[in-house]
């Protein structure tokens, strides 16, 4: 939609959507790109493609098939064609070589990037024909230099091999306005941003800038025209730039820019877009006129914090895998399912999610305009800072990322690397961002970067970073896994936690619980350096990167087909603020339990005190741990209601019941299709939820029941996801618990050789539900899905189907992004601050140690890759702040070196007075120390005893070295009698001097 002809201004562009008629053949086969080789015989598909899409979930991806693809197109131009002919792909994988009339035109070799090329000279009269050949081999290396591309990883990005994304043909006459496509075509396109906000008069300066192309035999005297239209297509504003002469052959760059009143901002969950028509006017003659649909936000970054629209948003979203796949279809899915995935994770309470090692499809990058929801993007890795031409590799993918993805409002973040990266790559970075995006307001950083001084934002992986300058926030935490089918303890199919992070559903909402906390407690409002949040891994769950049971991986707050876990309703509780969260209550879990059963019982509540009702009859106040975790260890089961009703701060009441269901007596189906329906255009998804009900119509969440599907007229079954094995082969007896329980699970691996249900017809339910997908053939007709379950009534639908418009001669007007509306489910950015600031930090002016004197400000220096650590005797291991005047103190965040590991023993004296004593916590960040408000001047910190190593987190680290895990310190600085701080803040009551 960034560069297409335009639907508001008549010209002589046309754009079509290229996707149907295509052929497909797995294999090599010589003479393929001539003109008459015969394809009668290949695979008739329509695009996007993968030829391996079957083995999505079916699969480890180190296991996903390689080789050699064939694509081939018959096509013929319009009468009215204008003359120009240029093709878009969106991406491919890996590498593309593309034919026309035997011409090759052009080659793509990075398997993630959009490419375009020129194939005006190849065209000839009537039928034309293309031809690709697709290279999607692991060890692929490029061309020229035999270099391989780091991001083509085996652990980190599935293999769908193929034409995986859309494609357009553009026509348009000799002079034109070019596409944002470098490479295949050299050129930048438009680019559309405001400037000069006015928040209260919602005022700003929109600008307009187009490249433009002459390739008329004579200069041409142009001006640029921009209309500005809103949702609704109202003109608000029409502007011009000065006339300027293109010479024949020549390219130039064409602007112009008017202040307009009374915009409407894009917003987190305020999909609010304008459409800017750029046109070339030869005269009054409109000669090219193109559609930018975009949005116009305000973003400030510093004092640690991201600001949007004048209001400060802590980020809280996810880390998702760029290929966001679907079991059995890959990364194959039409714009409207891209819409309800981002939608959910919005709904969740997520604002941003963090695209992982290559720059994602656009489809889901327009997606996320759509609903609301801020991206960070990167360009191309894996992990690790390469050189050479691997590092060229990446700086160039970074070039074409920004070009392409410059317009869209929801990008924020470009991101530089997954892993830290040196300042001189930085630097390179940061000039291809000054160069293509130098007024998009967007920062550019890298994972760590934590002392950089070019990067403009930074975070580790795992761990909690503070700054009083640029944004901290984590890249990607809460990494434990739990499938959607293990609820919890007392749930067949039973699963307790082995190890700790192959967790079960309960389980896995509490930790996401704690691990978010550490994140809230250092908020802004908490001080002068504050955390901008984090980001948990993942969305949905991922065929990449796997280390539970299975064979891909389950870290997702939705499963495969985004059936929310309870963690998905965990955060939608924490996060329903922008960083204050709004009153919520959730009960954890169910309520169908066998007599007997006594349990823990959890709620996740932003009150301050839960009680706990059964039948009425009240269980008592939960205790409360990590902020919003309430906890009842042992309640009784008896059927009926439980309720949980949270008083909040404010003297709000919020309340959330479950309640325990009959037995299963009926099947209940419910569709979702995309606005239109089921288009049957060959590429549409419908998905069919499944859920086993009770009398009174109550979905019954500890059902498990088989489900034979049926499925009739023009679609293609594509099935959904459940643990187990399609062909019922029972799993490892040594992974069977000692209560000989089947299908339960004790060790990670277990079940990496099952195929998960994947294109079967059959499926189980799992927590009394399911979701799956059909694809729509083409031609007419209705389409019936049965599902069939022993013991209940059969349940037939009928999907709603629509055609789409027809196509002519291979090439198509039916764009189905344009049938999507954006979403304003969350309203405008709201007026007043986002937090109530909860303490004031007092900032020392002296620091004092014994031991390595010279080293004392790293204590305090506002930088987390530096640190102050006594040399190994008690005596030395104390540390003084001086502030200089009397102030009030109430608390201490410490990060202390190897703060996984260590609990430190210390004492903390004011004005020579013991005001706390004990033994600090092990985080993923700052230990924080409360104490009753004290006030004075030097505040004295001692350790009292030795410390010790133990790890308090398990098997949280993932990476192979300390520098790839974000290093402690711990293995520099030995335990025993060494006091190590990476960085202390101290506060006092907000308001309190």
């Amino acid at each position: 939609m960034a560069q297409d002809a335009s639907v508001h201004v008549a010209s002589p562009r046309q754009t079509f959507n290229f996707n149907s008629d295509w052929r497909m053949h797995h294999g090599e086969l010589q003479g393929a790109s001539a003109p008459r080789f015969d394809d009668a015989g290949w695979q008739a598909v329509v695009l996007p493609n993968a030829f391996n899409e079957k083995e999505a979930f079916a699969r480890d991806i180190r296991e996903h098939s390689t080789g050699i693809t064939w694509y081939r197109k018959r096509f013929t131009l319009p009468a009215d064609a204008p003359g120009k002919a240029l093709l878009e792909f969106e991406g491919v994988r890996q590498a593309a070589e593309v034919w026309v009339n035997g011409t090759q035109v052009v080659l793509s070799e990075n398997g993630a990037m959009a490419f375009g090329a020129d194939i005006t000279a190849a065209l000839r009269a009537g039928e034309n024909v293309v031809a690709v050949r697709i290279d999607n081999s692991w060890t692929y290396k490029e061309r020229a230099t035999g270099s391989p591309f780091q991001w083509n990883d085996r652990n980190f990005n599935v293999n769908y091999g193929g034409i995986t994304k859309n494609v357009r043909l553009h026509l348009t006459g000799p002079t034109y306005q070019t596409l944002p496509l470098w490479s295949g075509l050299g050129t930048t396109g438009q680019y559309v941003w405001a400037d000069g906000f006015d928040l209260p008069t919602r005022s700003a300066t929109v600008h307009a800038q187009s490249e433009v192309r002459n390739e008329a035999g004579a200069p041409r005297t142009l001006t640029l025209r921009a209309e500005l239209r809103d949702r609704d297509g109202t003109l608000r504003a029409t502007f011009d730039s000065a006339p300027q002469v293109v010479g024949a052959g020549a390219t130039a760059t064409l602007a112009a820019q008017q202040q307009v009143a009374d915009l409407t901002w894009w917003s987190w969950g305020h999909g609010y877009l304008y459409t800017v028509t750029t046109t070339l006017l030869d005269g009054d003659r409109p000669i090219d006129s193109v559609d930018v649909v975009t949005g116009f936000r305000k973003l400030d970054f510093g004092q640690g914090m991201v600001q949007l629209n004048g209001r400060t948003i802590q980020m809280h979203g996810y880390a998702q895998r760029s290929s966001n796949e679907w079991p059995a279809v890959g990364v194959s899915i039409p714009p409207w399912i891209s819409d309800f995935s981002n939608q959910l994770m919005v709904d969740s309470g997520g604002n941003l999610v963090r695209w992982m090692h290559i720059t994602p499809s656009k489809q889901d990058v327009e997606s996320a305009d759509r609903v609301g929801l801020l991206q960070a993007m990167p360009a191309g890795d894996a992990e690790r800072d390469p050189d050479g031409r691997r590092w060229e590799l990446r700086t160039e993918l970074m070039r074409d990322a920004i070009i392409y993805n410059r317009n869209n409002p929801s990008v924020v973040f470009w991101e530089g690397g997954n892993e830290s990266i040196s300042e001189a790559h930085m630097a390179e970075l940061k000039a291809i961002r000054d160069r293509y995006d130098p007024h998009g307001g967007r920062a550019i950083g890298s994972r760590e970067m934590l002392d950089s001084t070019i990067a403009e934002y930074g975070g580790e992986m795992l761990y909690i970073n503070k700054s009083g300058d640029i944004p901290m926030w984590s890249m990607e935490y809460s990494r434990d896994e739990s499938a959607r089918a293990y609820q919890d303890n007392w749930t067949p199919p039973f699963h307790q936690d082995a190890p700790d992070y192959n967790r079960n559903g309960d389980s896995q909402a509490a930790e996401d619980v704690r691990r978010w906390w550490e994140y809230y407690r250092v908020r802004p409002g908490t001080g002068t350096r504050v955390s901008s949040g984090g980001v948990n891994i993942i969305w949905s769950d991922s065929n990449t990167h796997f280390r539970g049971d299975n064979n891909y991986r389950r870290s997702g707050e939705v499963d495969a087909v985004r059936l929310p876990k309870p963690s998905f309703f965990a955060h939608q509780v924490m996060w329903n603020g922008w960083v204050d969260p709004a009153p919520g209550t959730y009960i954890v879990g169910h309520w169908n339990y066998a007599p007997g059963v006594v349990k823990p019982q959890m709620v996740v509540s932003t009150g301050e005190r839960v009680e706990l009702f059964l039948n009425g009859r009240s269980l008592g106040l939960g205790e409360r741990s990590n902020g919003f975790l309430f906890t009842w260890p042992d309640v009784v089961w008896n059927g009926g209601v439980l309720e949980a009703v949270a008083t909040h701060a404010d003297g709000a009441v919020t309340r959330h019941t479950v309640e325990t269901t009959g037995a299963p007596a009926a099947l209940k189906l419910t569709p979702h299709t995309s606005p239109r329906g089921l288009v049957l255009d060959g590429a549409d998804i419908a998905l069919v939820d499944v859920e086993v009900v009770d009398d009174a119509g109550r979905r019954v969440p500890v059902a498990d029941n088989m489900i034979r599907w049926t499925v009739e007229g023009p679609a293609e079954w594509r099935g959904g996801i459940a643990q187990g094995d399609s062909s019922g082969k029972p799993r490892a007896a040594e992974a069977v618990q000692p209560e000989n329980i089947p299908g339960t699970t004790s060790h990670p691996g277990t079940a990496r050789e099952e195929d998960n249900f994947i294109l079967s017809p059959n499926l189980p339910v799992e927590g009394g539900i399911n979701r799956v997908l059909v694809r729509a053939g083409t031609g007419s007709g209705t389409v019936r899905l049965t599902a069939i379950a022993d013991g209940m009534a059969p349940v037939t639908i009928e999907l709603p189907t629509a055609q789409p418009e027809a196509a002519s001669a291979g090439l198509s007007r039916d764009f189905p992004e344009r049938h999507q509306t954006a979403s304003l489910s969350r309203g405008p950015t709201p007026n007043g601050p986002s937090f109530t600031p909860t303490r004031t930090t007092h900032q020392p002016v002296a620091v004092s140690a014994a031991d390595n004197a010279g080293e004392v400000g790293f204590a305090h220096d506002d930088n987390e890759l530096t640190r102050w650590s006594s040399t190994g005797t008690p005596d030395g291991a104390v540390i003084s702040f001086d502030f200089g005047k009397p102030v009030l103190l109430s608390e201490v965040d410490l990060k202390l070196v190897g703060w996984r590991t260590r609990a430190y023993p210390l004492r903390f004296e004011l004005d020579g007075r013991t005001i706390w004593e004990g033994d600090t916590e092990r985080t993923l960040g700052y230990a924080n120390v409360a104490f009753p408000p004290a006030q004075g001047r030097v505040l004295r910190i001692v350790q009292t005893a030795p410390v010790a190593d133990r790890d308090a987190f398990g098997q949280i680290v993932e990476l192979a070295t300390a520098r790839q895990a974000g290093d402690t310190g711990a293995n520099e600085v030995p335990p025993g009698w060494n006091l190590g701080i990476v960085e202390a803040d101290f506060h006092g009551p907000a308001g309190a001097w």
